[in-house]
């Protein structure tokens, strides 16, 4: 891991928020799995209560963390996509103690960033440090994603305790959306 990197880790690690590339665009992220520093993201963020935040994970097996059971089906969905274009899927989350992520919907989203760029890889990386990520884009409502991390410090200044640059402006898009949660599969975005 490079050092920036631990740096990160050490920041997410200790209850803290970052701003960084995501495997898409920049991403405000935080450990999913702290309810406290979860709550202080939406803050800062200043995020609709009831709106839930896409989640990255290192490998599918985290969706037990969540007591999220799919079947083999979707899991070979989601593994067939996994690698190609980022995508994320919402999936069914019936445990009522993480109504703090799925904000009162039953539902979670969720994507893995694939291994294609040496940015998603040292996300994976991170990932595999932390356990999953809280990871909305990088902007206040109705304001575009930020591209790079001077636009990012303009939305959020030193409420953010550490921001990781890519050293040049993401043009990336977000993720697309697949709610695999009915027999029907809906592509949202």
């Amino acid at each position: 891991m490079e050092k920036k990197h631990k740096k990160v880790l050490e920041v997410l690690q200790n209850g803290g928020i970052v701003v960084m590339p995501s495997d898409t665009i920049y991403g405000v992220f935080a450990v999913a799995q702290n309810k406290k520093v979860v709550e202080k993201l939406y803050k800062v963020r200043k995020r609709k209560k009831n709106k839930a935040c896409i989640i990255l994970i290192a490998d599918i097996k985290e969706l037990d963390k969540f007591g999220i059971k799919i079947d083999r089906t979707q899991e070979k969905f989601i593994l067939s996509k996994k690698d190609k274009n980022p995508t994320t899927f919402i999936v069914r989350c019936p445990l009522e103690k993480y109504a703090y992520l799925h904000r009162g919907l039953g539902t979670l989203a969720f994507r893995i960033p694939s291994q294609k760029t040496k940015r998603s890889r040292a996300l994976l990386i991170l990932l595999k440090a932390t356990g999953p990520l809280i990871a909305p884009s990088a902007n206040l409502p109705g304001k575009a994603p930020a591209r790079t991390i001077s636009e990012a410090k303009k939305y959020f200044g030193k409420k953010v305790d550490y921001y990781l640059a890519y050293g040049r402006s993401l043009n990336a898009k977000p993720s697309q959306i697949i709610d695999i949660t009915q027999k029907k599969i809906n592509h949202i975005r």
